[in-house]
């Protein structure tokens, strides 16, 4: 561990990836941008074991842990350097220490201030700018964050270290900020630099830092032109199906059929969503396929889309809005 503090007033920004690489993306590219210099690692055997190895030609090649790295930048004005924690991985134990050991050492060279970056699921649709929502550890700094335009989120939960390191961090009396990108329910699995853009525009503008956003405004351009050919195809094909439920989804179905007696009856109310006076009336068996379809969107939330269309085919989202909403209520 390095044994200087000389940092002037620094702040520490944390990433590790989550829901469309957004904080993965913002902080590395905040890295690139600033030529941010290594300045230690955190032990990989501490917090993390290998799972598997890469195989290239029949050849097993070396295990390799995820790497946990803190850079430096240090403020050619002389105003307030930055300290970056980029984390390739999140632990599946032990992720709460790794926080701690992070706090330790951000403490030692002077942080007193931190930023997170995550992403929030919503609605949005392609090529609309995102909205930047904050979370914060303390109201002065919620206060200080709002200036920079971001809305609350006001309730609701962040997984994983991006925003466990808040309650880290406030442990031992250190404020701190999570900025989270919105992106698309649909595209949670698909690397979002738009919204890695909108999260790093907050905050440079906080921090009175200048970058150039051009690569990240390139990227941005040409992740969402694939995704629009992509949800072209996908829109195409599932008119085609003229509403059938695809192979996936069928064992579903059948299972959900099989309990089902001969003598159809109406399906209990509990977990479902009321029929409106105005909404076409659901047969028990499109009813039934619709549960399959939220399970699986519960599992892999990348099947969402596919939910999705088939509610507005059926001109019933508005009924299950609620509960759809509920699959993406968690940010990132």
């Amino acid at each position: 561990m390095a044994d200087t503090n000389d940092l002037r007033d620094p702040w520490l920004v944390a990433v590790w990836p989550g829901m469309g690489s957004v904080a993965l993306l913002a902080g590395t590219y905040l890295a690139q941008q600033l030529e941010a210099q290594e300045a230690w690692e955190l032990p990989a055997k501490d917090f993390f074991e290998v799972q598997d190895v890469q195989v290239n030609n029949g050849l097993a090649a070396p295990a390799r842990l995820p790497r946990s790295r803190f850079f430096e930048w240090r403020d050619p004005r002389g105003q307030r350097d930055l300290l970056l924690f980029i984390g390739e991985a999140q632990p599946a134990i032990r992720g709460y220490d790794l926080c701690q050991q992070l706090v330790d050492y951000a403490v030692h060279r002077g942080v007193r201030n931190f930023f997170t970056f995550a992403a929030m699921a919503t609605q949005l649709q392609l090529g609309t700018r995102p909205k930047v929502f904050a979370v914060a550890t303390d109201v002065p700094t919620l206060r200080m964050a709002r200036r920079a335009n971001v809305e609350v989120m006001k309730e609701g939960q962040i997984s994983g270290l991006n925003g466990v390191l808040l309650a880290a961090g406030a442990e031992r009396g250190m404020r701190g900020v999570c900025l989270l990108g919105e992106l698309p329910f649909f595209a949670v699995g698909v690397p979002n630099p738009r919204a890695a853009k909108a999260v790093l525009s907050v905050f440079t503008e906080i921090a009175g830092i200048d970058i150039d956003f051009t690569e990240l405004d390139r990227q941005a351009k040409l992740v969402e032109q694939n995704l629009k050919q992509l949800l072209e195809r996908m829109s195409h094909a599932a008119g085609e199906a003229v509403g059938e439920p695809g192979e996936e989804w069928k064992q579903d179905l059948e299972e959900a059929e099989s309990q089902e007696e001969e003598e159809e009856t109406e399906p209990d109310s509990s977990g479902q969503a009321e029929q409106s006076e105005s909404a076409p009336p659901l047969d028990p068996r499109t009813q039934r396929r619709i549960e399959a379809f939220f399970e699986r969107a519960r599992h892999d939330r990348s099947k969402a889309f596919e939910l999705k269309q088939e509610l507005d085919r059926l001109g019933v989202f508005s009924q299950y809005e609620d509960r759809f909403l509920d699959l993406f209520r968690k940010a990132e």
